[in-house]
């Protein structure tokens, strides 16, 4: 396997997952000290932007289950958390088939304008059949929705940077539209992505700006970035990579292990259960069996995106030096979940931040010298 000697020089980004579903990030009955409405994720965006994140991850759910009761509508939330910030950067996930491009395109583009280029959309192909049952929507195979998504991203693209747009695919058409106003980015909104199936990275490598994978161990994710790098190299392209982590940073190892043991003692056994029943129609059925969950574990699944995988848990200085070698094999982005948000950002902020900083800063030293 070719090395991916990752010589990029600029600081690695962090995001964090908009807790506006209910439930928190981990199928446990363990208290988590977060919320999903908008108070708290007005006070937790402010929190972020203030502690070194440069984006949010909003969620989209239609229907309840494992443990999340209520959900909050991904767009119209996203926008409510840009109005409450002055640097943060806002990724609304929309899922192809409950919404189509052009009300995509437009619904993005109003509040691009309106929050000086501060939003971008993360296209969601779609993982839970009984959801898309229950409002009625096609349920197309697993290879199908990213040819779906990879028609809707080119309209996006199109209507976005074009003017008089011409598009003739599949899924969606479009004769001489023009959009106005576009949006304030240029060329066009950043697109982020979500998968772990050949057809996932090989759409990442062709149309999306951003790929986002679930939590993995340091070897898969240097597999999976140059995989999609060299893909996107053949096409001409380039997407950069953002890894799911869930974080647990304590003033000692024993403390962060404890945490990450009493979650998975005290998990909810009935919902993780049904989580993976329902997700193995997203991973064990792409065609190689390789996409999302396909090979988690109970234990991986009490964490729904596999982040106790990326394995960011343990003291300040242990996360952060975990963080730069994720950077050295080529990720671009780490995407968190904590427990409890508010003083868990705040104390990433604090003691994990700006130790990745000097670590990064002596790795570029050694770059150049090298």
């Amino acid at each position: 396997m070719p090395e991916n000697n990752n010589s990029n020089t600029e600081e690695i980004r962090f995001a964090y997952w908009v807790p506006n579903v209910s439930g928190g990030l981990v199928v446990s009955n363990i208290e988590q000290r977060t919320d999903w409405g908008i108070d708290y994720n007005r006070r937790l965006a402010q929190a972020a932007e203030k502690n070194g994140f440069d984006y949010a991850l909003s969620q989209i759910r239609f229907t309840a289950g494992y443990g999340a009761e209520y959900q909050h509508e991904s767009v119209s939330f996203s926008h409510a958390i840009l109005a409450a910030t002055e640097k943060l950067k806002v990724i609304a996930a929309i899922l192809p088939g409950p919404w189509k491009p052009a009300l995509a395109a437009k619904q993005l583009a109003t509040i691009d304008q309106l929050t000086n280029g501060r939003v971008a959309v993360n296209i969601v192909s779609g993982w839970f059949k009984g959801e898309f049952d229950a409002i009625g929507e096609a349920w197309p195979e697993h290879d199908e929705r990213y040819v779906r998504s990879e028609e809707f991203i080119r309209s996006l693209k199109g209507i976005w940077s074009q003017d008089h747009f011409n598009f003739d695919g599949k899924y969606y058409q479009f004769k001489d539209y023009t959009l106005k106003p576009k949006p304030l980015q240029q060329p066009h909104i950043e697109v982020f992505q979500g998968g772990s199936s050949r057809a996932a990275r090989d759409m990442a490598s062709r149309v999306s700006d951003w790929y986002l994978t679930n939590g993995n161990n340091l070897e898969g994710i240097k597999e999976q970035v140059i995989d999609i790098r060299e893909k996107a190299k053949a096409n001409n392209h380039q997407v950069k990579i953002g890894v799911n982590a869930f974080v647990i940073v304590r003033d000692t190892e024993e403390e962060a292990q404890a945490v990450l043991q009493e979650i998975i003692d005290h998990a909810n056994p009935e919902a993780v259960n049904a989580f993976g029943d329902a997700t193995r129609q997203a991973g064990a059925a792409s065609p190689e069996g390789e996409g999302n969950w396909a090979k988690s574990t109970f234990e991986d699944l009490v964490q729904y995106n596999d982040g106790f995988k990326t394995n960011l848990i343990g003291t300040p200085q242990q996360v952060a030096e975990r963080i730069v070698a994720l950077k050295q094999v080529g990720v671009d982005l780490i995407l968190a979940g904590f427990l409890h948000f508010i003083e868990e950002v705040e104390y990433f902020g604090e003691k994990v931040v700006p130790l990745v900083r000097e670590l990064e800063t002596q790795k570029t030293i050694e770059l150049r010298a090298g």
